[in-house]
Order: structure tokens, then C-alpha cells, then sequence
């Protein structure tokens, strides 16, 4: 019997937790010892000082009279770009650079990020990019949500709800769920392994929320994983944040569902595979492969209940983001007071 739509993140977060492999199966790991792994991790990878580079601005030049699209990038330090040393290197600056140069588009990019945030402080923030018309919103966020041992129904539950505000508000909704934190370095194990199901539980009952919300999910997962030790390049120097490069992987994933979702008019990356499945089904396999996107089917069928399970190449080859608008141009975009 498949749940309710309102019930399904919470049945897949369950489901998560209690089939297969299981969180319980870890029972002859004493809590004690993983609180001291916890500690050691954090030790390790210590508490950000720094702040993100400033991305916010416009990008682009665009044609004359066409109107910029707002974008918003919401969610945590991940969404911020922390571990960047400048602005154009991070995921905010190369998502608007990617729309400006594809759509041949000004965009005009909001960074509502904050580091250290968790599913529940995304209201505040979807508050404050709603404080002019968004047309494009996207969110990264859950590593805090499991490193400070948010229940993933709980926090897939808020991310649905700022979901639906930005939807209510006629803005497309872009969400790449959380990545698998059992593949940061300093996490040893058997931490490493209670962490990486906790972040597939989390991802799964994430995919689930946002396309029942309206959104798009697109799973990042083990990304940077696979690559670490022949690249650690990928990862700054905390080992825990990506790194430039590691941002722009991160990008190549989201930018097809961004271009698609903002109108853009010729092929943007190569599909690999395109089917349609149970939502619960659709989520749990997102939750652990990489760059998966997971959209709610509408019309045929139950809306809600199928999931539409796109697989495909990375954008890359496309040529350098566009960058800052001239502040010039700016000025000459704005209409003269009347007189």
C-alpha cells in the first residue's frame, strides 16, 4: 500500500532506516563511542571562520529590453560557497553565469545562504528572497540537519514547506538533496557508516518532499566521493567543504534541471536514462547515485504517486559562465525619473 501523499517522506524515511541494512544493525556500536568520533570529527574539521565571498549581483548582459531573471540561492554553507577565495568561483556565481550565458539573459542572483543553517531556518530565508519576485530559487541544504541529528522526517517536512512558498510565489524550485557525509574524510568509522545513512535517509525523504511540494529534487549523493583520494583537489582545506573546483562539479549536476526549468531552447546535456516510477522507489534510488533528478508526474496517472527518474551526463564543454554586469549597463537599464 503506498502512503498518503502527505505521509510519504516520513514512510520513506522509515523505510530507509529500517530495510536492508539498517541503523539498527549497528547495535553493537555503543552510543558512547560514537559520541567520541563525533567529537573527533568536529575537532578535526573545526567551526567555519570565514565567511562565503559575496556572489550576490547581476551577470550578464543579456538584449536590450529583456527582462533579468531573479534567482535565489537558498539554503546552507554548501549553497554559500564557503571554502571559495572568491566570488566568481562560487555555486551561486556559476549557476547565474551558466543562465546568463545559456538563455543569453541578464540575471540578477540573490545569496540568502547562511552557513550552519538546517531545513528549519529556510523559512527566514525564502521569507527574505520573496521580498521581490523570484523566478528561480535554488537549495542545497541537510549536512547540518545530520550532523546535529535532525529526524529526516522532521527536516524534509520544512524544506516542503519552503518548497511550496517559493511555488506558491511562481518560482521554479531547483533542490539538490543532501550529500552522503559517511564520505568526508575526517569521519572514521564507524561513524563514517552511521552518517552515510543518515544522509541517505535524509536525501530520500528530501526527493519525496519536494517533488510532492512542486520542485525538483536532483541528488548530489557521493559526488565528490569517488574522486577524493585521486583528487583531493576537490575538497578545501577543511576537508569537509568542496573546493572551487569540487563547486563546480557540484554545478555541472544542477544547472540542466536550472536551464530546462528557466526556458531554455536547445538541448542542455545528454540524457542516460529516462523512466517513470513509484515516487518511493524514484527517491530511494536517487538517494544513493549521483546526479539523478526526480520530477512529479502530472496529468496520466496519480499525480504525486509517479516520478519521472532522469540520469544524465553532467553540462560541461559549454564555454566560461558569463560574469558581473558592467555596473554601467546597470545604470542604463534603470528608466529615468520623470520630470
Amino acid at each position: 500500500m503506498i502512503p498518503r501523499p502527505g505521509r510519504r517522506a516520513r514512510y520513506v524515511a522509515v523505510k530507509a532506516a529500517y530495510g536492508g541494512g539498517t541503523f539498527g544493525g549497528l547495535a553493537g556500536v555503543t552510543v558512547a563511542l560514537l559520541a567520541t568520533e563525533a567529537k573527533l570529527a568536529r575537532k578535526t574539521i573545526g567551526q567555519p571562520t570565514e565567511k562565503a565571498p559575496l556572489a550576490a549581483g547581476s551577470y550578464g548582459k543579456g538584449r536590450r529590453g529583456d527582462k533579468p531573471l531573479h534567482l535565489a540561492i537558498i539554503g546552507d554553507s554548501a549553497a554559500a560557497g564557503l571554502g571559495c577565495e572568491r566570488a566568481d568561483q562560487t555555486p551561486g556565481a556559476l549557476l547565474a553565469g551558466g543562465i546568463a550565458r545559456d538563455l543569453r539573459r541578464r540575471v540578477d542572483l540573490d545569496v540568502l545562504a547562511v552557513t550552519g543553517a538546517r531545513s528549519a531556518d529556510l523559512e527566514v530565508q525564502v521569507a527574505r528572497a520573496l521580498r521581490r519576485p523570484v523566478d528561480a530559487a535554488v537549495i542545497v541544504i541537510g549536512a547540518n540537519d545530520v550532523t546535529h541529528r535532525v529526524p529526516p522526517a522532521a527536516a524534509a517536512h520544512d524544506l516542503a514547506r519552503a518548497v511550496r512558498t517559493l511555488r506558491a510565489a511562481d518560482c521554479v524550485v531547483i533542490v539538490g538533496t543532501c550529500p552522503d557525509l559517511g564520505t568526508v574524510k575526517p569521519v572514521m568509522q564507524p561513524l563514517r557508516t552511521v552518517a552515510a545513512r543518515w544522509s541517505r535517509r535524509l536525501a530520500a525523504a528530501q526527493t519525496v518532499a519536494v517533488v510532492e511540494a512542486g520542485g525538483i529534487a536532483v541528488s548530489l549523493g557521493d559526488l565528490l566521493a569517488r574522486d577524493f583520494h585521486e583528487l583531493p583537489h576537490l575538497w578545501s582545506a577543511d576537508r569537509f567543504h568542496p573546493s572551487p573546483d569540487g563547486y563546480a562539479r557540484i554545478v555541472d549536476v544542477l544547472l540542466p534541471s536550472v536551464l530546462e526549468s528557466t526556458g531554455v531552447d536547445h538541448p542542455v546535456s545528454v540524457p542516460i536514462s529516462d523512466r517513470v516510477q513509484d515516487l518511493a522507489v524514484a527517491a530511494d534510488v536517487a538517494a544513493h547515485e549521483s546526479g539523478v533528478e526526480v520530477e512529479v508526474l502530472t496529468g496520466d496517472g496519480a499525480p504525486g504517486r509517479l516520478a519521472r527518474l532522469r540520469r544524465r551526463l553532467p553540462l560541461v564543454g559549454r564555454g566560461a559562465p558569463e560574469g558581473p554586469t558592467d555596473p554601467a549597463e546597470l545604470t542604463q537599464d534603470e528608466p529615468e525619473p520623470m520630470r
